[in-house]
């Protein structure tokens, strides 16, 4: 069995498909890496015991980060044969989205993350995706990057935010509000 370390790594560059080396800290490498974290975040928050529907649709958005981590890991000019994102699964999580918000009261002011495990886990997620997108917008600068995928990965934030919202609801939690700009007794 080959090992898992191979200390060509040690320098601060890694391999990419066909062959080139790259630094560690290269928007190509941030934007893997920040997928990376967000796949293995959402395995994690699907440890918890959330509800099927939620749990369903995380395993959905899993695969589909392993299609967008395929093509963002092929170097531009190499064969980037579409992996599968398109429109239609944007459009899938618009309208899981809007089933969502089906249940749940219209914004009014901001809310603060948090109130279940279940739900905080959730913006972190949200959160993270965020960081994913914006990694793949800087990438998207140097390199071609398909529209779908950072279209795909701004909905992913959208999704987690109402799903927090939605978990919160289930367990009869209110939302938070900020308390910004209003005095706080004593002060």
């Amino acid at each position: 069995m080959a090992r898992i370390y191979t200390r060509t790594g040690d320098d601060g560059t890694t391999g990419r498909i066909g062959g080139s080396r790259v630094s560690k800290d290269t928007p190509y490498i941030e934007a893997c890496g920040s997928l990376d974290e967000l796949n293995a975040l959402i395995g994690f928050v699907r440890s918890y015991s959330l509800p099927d529907r939620i749990d369903t649709i995380l395993q959905v958005v899993q695969d589909k980060l392993f299609t967008i981590g395929a093509e963002i890991a092929t170097p531009e000019g190499k064969d980037r044969a579409s992996q599968g994102l398109g429109d239609e699964d944007i459009r899938a999580l618009e309208q899981e989205i809007d089933s969502f918000e089906q249940n749940l009261q219209p914004l009014k002011k901001f809310i603060l993350p948090g109130g279940s495990i279940q739900a905080s886990a959730l913006h972190l997620v949200r959160a993270v995706a965020r960081r994913a997108e914006r990694h793949c917008v800087g990438l998207s600068r140097i390199e071609k990057v398909d529209p779908c995928v950072l279209r795909y990965l701004n909905r992913i934030s959208d999704l987690c935010f109402v799903m927090a919202r939605y978990a919160n609801l289930l367990q009869s939690i209110p939302e938070s509000h900020p308390t910004f700009g209003r005095n706080r007794a004593g002060s």
